[in-house]
């Protein structure tokens, strides 16, 4: 099937005007049909969350005293003919949008009936919503030898499967969400709680308004043609909660194909590497992750990074790389931090290992009374006999790790329990949340550390709220 190259049709011959259904009024006359101005400019600004792109179009076309029909064609293709809208560059107050017909006998196609009140050239602008378009971002991070340093760089790919060609055109690429309820609800007249009384027809009218108006934002003082004097990048400009890269020069994009673009260069980026044991993340294993932040200091931080794959590779020395990881990350915003699990490293061995366990603090029930009675610490008798009613259970850990690597590390333990709980330890444990503590363990070379805690779990009447307190001892009970 041969791809279609162009949409709009000049036809100013009787037969056009009479499949439009309009007057003939002062119209034009010796136009061939064959006709096809070419494109001046192309402009594609896709959005992925919606499948939606903005293009705009811009042709320069000859006019003549009087009603000028313009053909309009999308068979083929996913454009959305309701968001077709046309508009005049240059001499706008010398050309008259009369109307807008889509013929019976075609429907896929449109004619506008424009009134002119000069002959020459002048420039119209197209617009429309199509979908089918679509790109994702991904990233490259190759550290050197001894794992000082990281190469980081990103790419995008954009593909297209819309059924037309857009030849030399301008892309941007909207990063982010952009918030419509608030919008919509305005455009539609009604407070927010209400939205959901609104007509899906009508809704959808108000969204592609509102991302027309977002979207269509012209760039000033650039030539979308012209060719960059430097490699080509990608420029980010900044629009609230939301950005858009436009990338350097145009790009021609065959349909059903896609091309890969280079979104910022390598940077030598700051990290480091951390061990971590999450049981919640990471399941009951102690990872190795690579870690740095998209800011100025790492020589990133310009931009917002968009949800990608980051692949991960180390440099082994003998002019090779060795793969190490693939991962997908969300967008990373300015400021925060993107975390890349390597998985284990079979050079650091970790384990949890119970020494023992004990109960004590236990409260009895007295039998046909709603009072009770507490049990001193090794008594296991009292005359009056009746339920458990509360206790403590006691147990204590060693965290063992040993470290085979010919480097220092740093390992961040992270753990939850539930129920009403005191974390005890002679570590400088802290709460992360209510829930759960953490800590953390430096270890030379070769070292072996045996990290200890005391795990009290209050039952029965003695749990009085759902919490973790973490206390810090001077020593625990062997």
């Amino acid at each position: 099937m041969r791809t279609r190259r162009a949409l709009l049709e000049l036809s100013l011959a009787a037969a056009c005007l009479m499949a439009s259904g309009t007057p003939q009024r002062g119209r034009a006359e010796n136009i061939d049909l064959s006709t096809v101005p070419e494109r001046e400019m192309v402009q594609l600004t896709i959005y992925n969350s919606e499948d939606l792109t903005l293009v705009r179009e811009t042709r320069k076309v000859s006019f003549k005293p009087g009603v000028n029909p313009l053909q309009f064609s999308w068979a083929g293709t996913l454009i959305d003919p309701t968001s077709v809208e046309l508009q005049f560059v240059s001499h706008a107050d010398k050309l008259d949008l009369l109307d807008a017909t889509f013929p019976h006998d075609k429907p896929q196609m449109l004619y506008w009936n424009v009134q002119s009140d000069f002959e020459g050239e002048a420039a119209i602008e197209i617009t429309y919503f199509t979908s089918g378009i679509s790109w994702s971002a991904d990233y490259l991070a190759i550290a050197n030898p001894n794992e000082t340093e990281l190469g980081f760089e990103g790419f995008v790919r954009v593909s297209k499967n819309s059924g037309e060609a857009y030849e030399n055109a301008q892309v941007r690429l909207v990063v982010g969400t952009i918030n419509l309820v608030e919008k919509i609800a305005q455009l539609a007249g009604v407070p927010v709680d209400r939205l959901s009384e609104v007509s899906e027809e009508r809704i959808e009218l108000f969204k592609r308004k509102e991302m027309r108006d977002l979207l269509g934002r012209r760039e000033s003082g650039k030539d979308a043609d012209a060719a960059p004097k430097k490699p080509k990048e990608i420029v980010k400009e900044g629009l609230s909660e939301y950005f858009i890269y436009t990338i350097e020069g145009t790009e021609t994009i065959p349909n059903g194909w896609s091309k890969r673009l280079r979104s910022f260069e390598g940077q030598t980026v700051p990290f480091k590497i951390e061990y971590r044991y999450r049981p919640n993340e990471y399941g009951e294993r102690l990872v190795r992750m690579y870690l740095w932040t998209n800011d100025a200091a790492s020589k990133l931080g310009t931009t917002p990074l968009p949800d990608g794959t980051v692949r991960v590779f180390r440099d082994n020395g003998r002019a090779g790389l060795s793969y190490l990881a693939a991962q997908p990350i969300k967008y990373v915003p300015i400021g925060d931090k993107i975390e890349i699990n390597l998985g284990v490293d079979p050079e650091v061995i970790f384990e949890l290992v119970k020494l023992r366990s004990w109960r004590n603090n236990i409260w009895l029930q007295i039998a046909g009374t709603d009072k009770f009675r507490h049990l001193p610490d090794g008594q296991v008798e009292l005359k009056e006999k009746g339920p458990v009613a509360g206790w403590d259970d006691h147990a204590l850990f060693a965290q063992r790790i040993r470290n085979y690597t010919t480097k220092p590390i740093r390992v961040e333990i992270r753990r939850s329990f539930g129920g009403h709980a005191v974390f005890r330890s002679t570590l400088d444990a802290k709460n992360h949340d209510y829930q759960t503590v953490e800590f953390e363990a430096n270890l030379k070379a070769g070292e072996r550390a045996d990290l200890r805690y005391e795990l009290v779990t209050h039952q029965g009447r003695n749990a009085k709220q759902a919490n973790l307190a973490v206390e810090n001892a001077s020593r625990l009970r062997d």
